[in-house]
């Protein structure tokens, strides 16, 4: 079965990394509840299966030989492609390249609701795409492992845009984007034709539950540049590194023995841990929470609750600080 694919032929940009891609296909893992979903062409398709493109039974003879070449002159190129979408899995779409097969991941396609919606609003999403024609570009591709990704929102980008926001940027730049997607490991920002990905370790000194629990899609926000690798098309950005980290001063804020007030933000078997400030916790252990004797912390205290605790000792290095509830 032949496939037309239409060609806009744009500047070349170098492929991301490995590490970064790895990050960007983990949402395969928890999307649509993991049950593998049925494409128009009948078959089914699973995230630990064909998530990342393989070759179809077809394909591995000499014309997938031949269409693995045309693919890789494509990725080259850096060339505009438009694939048909012939099936999908709980992590995104899957399209067909001649005998070959490609996945665009769900944060790669353009209207595509954020995983933090319900399952049943993705599958659906995921659902209206069969049978369409995407203008896809390749982000990654690699032959040995039958790899071919693909992205849409990539496929935005005017020529040679991608490249020169690689060539321009600099590690420690601060800089304005839009954010484009939230998925439970960051959130993709638009930095002008090439998208950086704020890990959700990098978006508050604090504890973040999901991203979008703090940023929306469309909102223009200022990320610090942590990492720029031209020759794998990477950017790490940061939004927490544009405020100061409470540690490197809870030394010259704090005295042993002061009273702090703050919220018991987890319970656990060993004691609870209260935030004092954002980005800043405490640990109180169960020896330091009540007088006498209980069954378990959560006897003695709840998520959520406001309370007054003593400082027990302070370590900035550390990143650790003692608290205690006993009077």
């Amino acid at each position: 079965m032949s496939t037309e694919v239409r060609r806009y032929d744009t500047a070349p940009a170098p492929p991301p990394d490995e590490s970064y891609w790895t990050a960007l296909l983990a949402e395969a893992d928890t999307a649509i509840g993991g049950i593998p979903q049925n494409g128009t062409n009948g078959k089914g398709y699973s995230a630990k299966d064909d998530f990342a493109s393989k070759f179809d039974e077809e394909g591995s003879g000499s014309g997938g030989s031949a269409d693995w070449e045309q693919v890789e002159q494509v990725f080259r190129s850096d060339t505009v492609v438009e694939l048909a979408a012939i099936g999908y899995n709980r992590g995104g779409i899957l399209v067909e390249w001649a005998t070959l097969r490609g996945f665009v991941p769900a944060s790669q396609l353009v209207e595509f609701p954020s995983d933090h919606e319900s399952p049943n609003t993705r599958r659906q999403a995921l659902m209206s795409y069969l049978g369409k024609t995407l203008r896809l570009r390749i982000i990654e591709l690699d032959r040995v492992q039958s790899r071919l990704i693909l992205s849409e929102r990539a496929a935005q980008a005017n020529a040679g845009a991608r490249d020169q926001v690689l060539q321009n940027l600099k590690t420690g730049d601060v800089c304005q984007g839009i954010v484009t997607n939230l998925c439970h490991f960051g959130a993709f920002v638009d930095l002008g034709g090439l998208e950086g990905l704020i890990h959700i370790s990098e978006l508050s000194w604090g504890r973040v539950g999901h991203p979008a629990d703090i940023l929306e899609r469309g909102q223009t926000i200022k990320v610090h540049v942590l990492d720029v690798v031209p020759t794998e098309g990477r950017i790490a950005l940061s939004v927490k590194r544009l405020q100061p980290d409470p540690w490197e001063t809870v030394e010259k804020r704090y005295q042993v023995g002061s009273e702090v007030e703050g919220v018991i933000t987890h319970v656990v078997d060993f004691g609870a841990f209260v935030c004092i400030e954002n980005g800043l916790e405490g640990l109180v252990h169960i020896s330091e929470l009540a007088e006498g004797h209980f069954l378990h912390p959560f006897n003695v205290v709840r998520e959520g609750q406001t309370v007054k605790a003593r400082i027990l000792h302070i370590d900035g290095p550390g990143r650790r600080l003692g608290l205690s509830l006993r009077r």
